[in-house]
């Protein structure tokens, strides 16, 4: 088992007795049935049903004054502070940035499959929503990521390690795969991971994800892919013929993700055009989790995708 200390995320607090309630109303994920020692993998979004941030939820300790603390990208934690006051009013909740008192620590095995168990109590401690084998999350004072590690059994590895495991399993990360304020829950697979919850009440920004899901409109999506050799550059075109139908994400060890037009590589597939970023192919693969229709699925005749 590994663990690795995140620095790439903050902590934001939400605390005081209307914070479930307040939580709830706007966000994509149902918070009022969100116990001790569980998460949920949610987001806020803009009106428009775009998201503003995503992030873990997990109730806070009563003897840290209860309430709830998200897992959050650090770049994002100002901006979601900003936004989520602007939605208070009246609620009586306090909203602040704990980033430097915690921290958050991913836990994983080895292999891609399996669970991680919490064995030890380092911190509000939760296993990762999103997949199984993403394993658990633990928050904590960074300075204790050691102490956490060996808590629960684990070599202490660095964030590229897991990042390179979260690629291999295909899970889209905001910034690197797709960009905060410009994606739809849909086209970064937050409808697979279990980031939306269908059967809650209103929340910002649902209507445009109700709509999405009832129609099927969701064209563009986040998708594993493979290469061979070096790396392409994250940002890359991904051309198929002489069109552009997508751009290239994280990659690590010859796996990597992409935001891609569905619709247009289908047609390219079916033509039997190869896709390239950078000028290197690249290869789609379905991951187990996906309930979506693949591209080599809806274009008659396409070969399909290399596992």
């Amino acid at each position: 088992m590994k663990a690795a200390l995140l620095p790439d995320r903050g902590v934001v607090k939400v605390a005081g007795d209307g914070a479930r309630n307040f939580l709830h109303g706007l966000v994509t994920v149902d918070i009022l049935a969100l116990g001790p020692g569980a998460g949920r993998f949610g987001a806020l979004l803009t009106p428009q049903g775009k998201i503003v941030a995503d992030f873990f939820a997990v109730a806070s300790p009563p003897a840290d004054g209860g309430g709830f603390l998200l897992d959050v990208p650090r770049a994002l934690v100002a901006t979601l502070i900003e936004k989520l006051n602007l939605y208070k009013l009246r609620a009586k909740v306090l909203i602040e940035d704990v980033s430097q008192a915690l921290g958050v620590v991913a836990a994983w095995n080895d292999a891609s499959g399996g669970a991680v168990k919490i064995a030890g109590k380092s911190g509000p401690c939760f296993a990762d929503p999103r997949l199984p084998a993403l394993g658990l999350r633990i928050l904590i004072p960074p300075h204790r990521a050691a102490e956490a590690a060996a808590e629960i059994g684990a070599t202490l590895a660095s964030a590229n390690e897991y990042d390179a495991h979260r690629i291999a399993l295909g899970v889209p990360q905001g910034m690197s795969d797709f960009k905060y304020g410009d994606a739809f829950p849909h086209e970064t697979d937050m409808d697979q991971l279990g980031g939306i919850d269908f059967g809650k009440g209103c929340y910002i920004g649902q209507e445009v994800v109700s709509r999405m899901e009832h129609r099927g409109t969701a064209r563009t999506r986040a998708v594993p892919i493979r290469y061979d050799g070096a790396a392409p550059q994250t940002g890359a075109a991904i051309i198929a013929g002489e069109r552009q139908v997508g751009t290239l994400g994280s990659t690590a060890n010859g796996r990597g993700l992409a935001l891609l037009r569905l619709d247009r590589v289908a047609e390219a597939m079916a033509e039997g055009a190869v896709l390239t970023a950078a000028g290197v192919p690249i290869r789609p693969v379905k991951p187990e989790w996906a309930r979506f229709a693949f591209p080599d699925e809806t274009a008659p005749g396409a070969a399909k995708a290399a596992k």
